[in-house]
């Protein structure tokens, strides 16, 4: 405890610079990414609230059962970076195999299920016939990227896992620039994409209307948004296939043996069941988050879906940082050099701290400048002025609590962080926003501070949890 405390005074400029080599890819793609929904979100804000909120409803009912498929991705990097401190680099192949049998049995059931199911389930979610009619358009078609999404989180836990992660900024560049390109066809159809695009403030995208004048597409709203997103879905798990392809990949980690090793299968299924539930309960609280804004208001919806959009600008370039600590710290404990797995710790929070904090400076002092380059329903900027300066104010706690998940994550210890959140999530959270927003009728406010406390407190317990240092014997 006391040399954590120790290093977090004194810079290593090896370790910070390890951390920044392998971030600065995954950082790089998750600003694409980023990119891509700030793009999706200026794309479908220009079709009226009711659409921003239907597509912010799809998405995130999606991802309560897509996030389950981002276990396969720790436990991949977590069993691959483990590995690779070893130096038994087939067996970071077989952890690849492993992860793609697991995405296999989890996602083709779901992407069928969501396609078939996707109207039973969101009417228990929204109460307005029209944002319900146009969030089924979108979550059917969207819960058939299931099976690629979890395909391609195996890829990227392997690609990051062995320190290739430029591979992963490759891939997700594409895939993301392809998104952009089909959700300004798809969405306005070739007859209305100047005009809608044109309206879009702030971000230049007029130019992607000339390259759909070779088809009279049709406009397709928020339907054509997740067609775009499932067929560039369908191309980043083509496209993380072509790499393994290469000589010092496929032979160094011999990827495409045909071997199972079941000791290792059921590692990588202990290590993701903890994490693959919490993160189910986590956006399924967030779903019911979403819920409880909607009981206040549509608008009050629509405006928590921008600032959500807005915040991943802080959150996935820092989630980079968390995925590089991930690694490190799996590669450290594996060469059995502990000291510098902590050492890996302090600089990755160091770097979040600053990027988070960062953005959240700009969030409490021009949310103004930012809100209209997503919508420009002035009731929605009128709100989201508010929450996202709230939010600003907790980018430093959550740059701790979003680092040190990762961390303990990479150490093996996946449970720990999923039980606390979980807990945190249900049985402070949620009652505190239906209580405050629903029941005492504060409205927008009160499920907004709540969250904040809940940032601050799963930081504060999993600080503790670090401090501790049992992570540092888990054996992987």
């Amino acid at each position: 405890m006391s040399g954590l405390k120790h290093k977090i005074f004194h810079r290593d400029k090896q370790i910070s610079s390890s951390v920044i080599r392998l971030g600065l890819p995954v950082i790089a793609s998750n600003l694409s990414r980023t990119f891509m929904s700030l793009a999706d979100m200026a794309m479908v804000g220009r079709l009226g609230a009711a659409a921003l909120a239907a597509t912010g409803m799809g998405a995130m009912l999606t991802w309560i059962v897509l996030s389950f498929g981002i276990s396969f991705r720790t436990a991949t990097q977590t069993v691959t970076a483990r590995r690779l401190g070893h130096k038994k680099y087939e067996e970071c192949g077989t952890a690849l195999r492993n992860g793609h049998i697991l995405s296999a049995l989890f996602g083709i059931p779901v992407s069928l299920l969501g396609y078939f199911f996707a109207d039973k389930l969101v009417p228990l979610f929204l109460d307005d016939p029209d944002v319900i009619a146009m969030c089924v358009d979108y979550a059917s078609i969207a819960f058939l990227s299931a099976f690629f999404t979890t395909f391609g989180f195996a890829f990227q836990g392997f690609f990051t896992g062995i320190e290739r992660t430029r591979i992963h900024m490759n891939v997700t560049i594409v895939s993301n620039l392809l998104n952009v390109y089909l959700n300004a066809g798809l969405i306005y159809g070739r007859e209305g994409i100047q005009s809608g695009l044109s309206s879009v403030t702030g971000i230049d995208l007029t130019w992607l209307g000339t390259l759909w004048a070779w088809y009279p597409f049709p406009a397709l709203g928020v339907k054509g948004a997740a067609l775009a997103t499932f067929i560039a879905s369908l191309w980043m798990a083509i496209h993380y296939s072509f790499y393994l392809l290469a000589p010092k990949i496929r032979r160094k980690f011999n990827v495409f043996a045909f071997t199972l090793n079941k000791a290792m299968m059921k590692r990588q299924i202990k290590l993701a069941l903890p994490q693959g539930s919490q993160e189910m309960l986590v956006v399924l609280g967030y779903a019911m988050f979403y819920k409880i804004l909607a009981m206040i208001g549509v608008i009050e919806l629509a405006a928590t879906e921008v600032v959500f959009t807005i915040l991943h600008t802080s959150f996935m370039p820092a989630a980079g940082i968390g995925q590089a600590c991930a690694t490190l710290v799996g590669k450290y404990l594996g060469e059995k050099a502990p000291d510098k797995a902590e050492t890996s710790i302090v600089e990755s929070i160091r770097w979040s701290t600053i990027i988070m904090g960062t953005f959240g400076l700009l969030f409490i002092f021009i949310p103004h400048h930012i809100l209209p380059i997503f919508t420009n329903d002035p009731d929605v900027i009128k709100i989201g002025i508010v929450a996202l300066r709230l939010a600003g104010i907790v980018q430093f706690a959550d740059a701790f609590g979003m680092t040190l998940w990762f961390a303990l994550s990479g150490a093996g210890n996946t449970f720990f962080p999923a039980l606390i959140e979980s807990l945190i999530m249900w049985i402070f959270f949620l009652p505190f926003a239906y209580l405050t927003g629903v029941i005492l009728e504060w409205g927008f406010i009160g499920p907004w501070i709540g969250m904040g406390t809940y940032l601050f407190l799963f930081a504060a317990i999993l600080l503790w949890k670090t401090l501790k240092g049992d992570w540092k014997e888990i054996e992987v």
